[in-house]
């Protein structure tokens, strides 16, 4: 996957902090007191007058994910669970963040035990990463997952500024704007939707009985019936609308993927437009 990654995906992050490094951020007029190496003699002769080159500062990335680990990620009818797809999405991105001594701090909500794991570098994070993969969640029902209750818990361990990835399917009460908005304050954050198709649409399979996976609660309903599988379609649509929404008055950048079909693609080229 890294490897698939790293050929989809070309370039680190662009610090926003000038200083030492290699990228040109602005040429300027000479200024007693500058560095005299940093002098720019192609411009300099051009223009006749002394001009010194400032660069891009190289800094150190922090960078959390933050994982859903929810009864309701366990739930796939395509090629995969969204837990799958939310685990290549978080070793994707630990392929990208721990790079050239960048940090990979992790977080998960949703289950019984919500897993924390602190910022390292290199080879430690992502066998940090693996580690918390590798832990089968365990759920004791009785409730909806709180998006919001995660974000609040992240906002607490995160204090250094970085960037916050969230991987879930955004599942539940949408009591997250406010936890949001913390984040927000501190740090560049990314929304990594996953969904099945299933959760869109009902198919023609006659009664079957449809369970929240997080609620435990049950109902009947008859398929057939294409005027309830037409309300089903049109009450995910605007389930989902009002997420994407919500993200978009935020302005958060916000890609959805698929249980179904290729998901590294998309996510390499969301990733690229925001190195």
């Amino acid at each position: 996957m890294g490897r698939r990654l790293r050929g989809l995906l070309a370039g680190d992050y662009r610090s926003n902090e000038h200083g030492d490094g290699v990228e040109l951020a602005q040429l300027r007029p000479y200024a007693p007191g500058d560095d005299v190496r940093k002098i720019e003699w192609n411009v300099t002769a051009r223009t006749g007058v002394p001009h010194v080159r400032v660069d891009l500062a190289e800094r150190a990335l922090t960078t959390w994910l933050l994982l859903d680990t929810s009864p309701s990620m366990q739930f796939g009818t395509a090629e995969r669970r969204k837990a799958d797809v939310a685990d290549g999405v978080a070793l994707a991105v630990a392929h990208v963040a721990t790079r050239r001594g960048n940090r990979l701090g992790v977080a998960t909500f949703g289950g019984e035990s919500p897993t924390e794991l602190p910022p390292h570098h290199g080879r430690t994070g992502l066998v940090g990463l693996l580690d918390v993969l590798q832990r089968e969640p365990q759920f004791e029902g009785g409730g909806a997952t709180s998006l919001g209750a995660g974000m609040l818990r992240l906002a607490s361990l995160a204090r250094q500024r970085g960037v916050v990835v969230v991987v879930s399917d955004f599942r539940g009460a949408l009591d997250w704007r406010r936890p949001l908005l913390q984040l927000l304050g501190r740090h560049q954050v990314l929304a990594v939707e996953i969904r099945d198709p299933r959760e869109q649409e009902l198919p023609d399979v006659g009664e079957v009985w449809l369970v929240d996976p997080e609620t435990g609660r049950q109902v009947r309903v008859d398929t057939s019936s294409r005027d309830l599988r037409d309300r089903f379609a049109a009450a995910a649509t605007e389930e989902r609308t009002g997420v994407a929404r919500m993200l978009s008055a935020l302005a958060v950048p916000h890609v959805v993927l698929s249980t179904g079909g290729d998901w590294l693609r998309p996510l390499a080229a969301f990733l690229g437009a925001r190195r």
